[in-house]
């Protein structure tokens, strides 16, 4: 069982595994799906712009109540939520940059739709079966 600081924690790993498994269901069910998304952000940069605006304001709604660093579970969940919000800023200032490195995992998005759905359970399990404890 996972032990954490606090029950945000655990709800967020939740949302998060759900999350990771929609996608992975998603990505594996229509793996041609993930060549159209990168083609239409490279040809629309006011979608580019919006979808960097909601990704940083998720990022960073997380961020502001979760920054806990306490366990291994939060330090993942922190670190995610992060990297969630810088990469809002960076498809803001700089989508070829983003666009560019997504490319190269197109011939594999079955694979990256595997990975997604492990990690996904993985996620989900923890905020389902793991205990808050006050004090560690």
């Amino acid at each position: 069982m996972i032990h954490t600081l606090t029950v945000l924690t655990l709800d967020l790993a939740t949302a998060i595994g759900l999350y990771w498994i929609a996608a992975g269901i998603g990505l594996f069910a229509a793996p041609e799906r993930m060549r159209a998304m990168v083609e239409d952000l490279d040809r629309s940069p006011g979608l580019v712009y919006a979808i960097g605006l909601g990704v940083f304001a998720i990022g960073t709604a997380i961020l502001i109540p979760h920054h806990v660093l306490y366990d291994p579970l939060s330090v993942i969940v922190t670190v995610l939520a992060a990297v969630v919000a810088l990469e809002g800023l960076v498809l803001i200032a700089a989508p070829g940059l983003l666009i560019g490195l997504a490319r190269p995992f197109l011939a594999h998005a079955r694979l990256w739709a595997i990975v997604s759905l492990v990690l996904g359970v993985l996620m989900l399990l923890a905020g389902l079966t793991g205990r808050a404890d006050a004090l560690p």
